[in-house]
């Protein structure tokens, strides 16, 4: 179970004094794809957004840097 806990102390490194809710819960699942992708591809993405075309880039500089070994 998942307790929510209701802050109402202003925040003061905010100019609004708002506090942020959503940016934890989103980097679990950024990790795992990295990883999922890892697996299935051999390569490792560090950066966002992890697309087909950034994955591929990624392939190809992986396959240039093992050739000029």
């Amino acid at each position: 179970m998942i307790d929510t806990v209701i802050v109402e102390v202003a925040n003061p490194n905010h100019p609004f004094g708002v506090r942020g809710v959503g940016e934890v819960p989103i980097v679990p699942p950024m990790a795992a794809l990295s990883n999922a992708i890892h697996s299935a591809m051999g390569v490792r993405l560090g950066q966002l957004p992890m697309t087909p075309g950034s994955i591929l880039e990624a392939m190809w500089d992986k396959e240039v840097a093992g050739a000029s070994r």
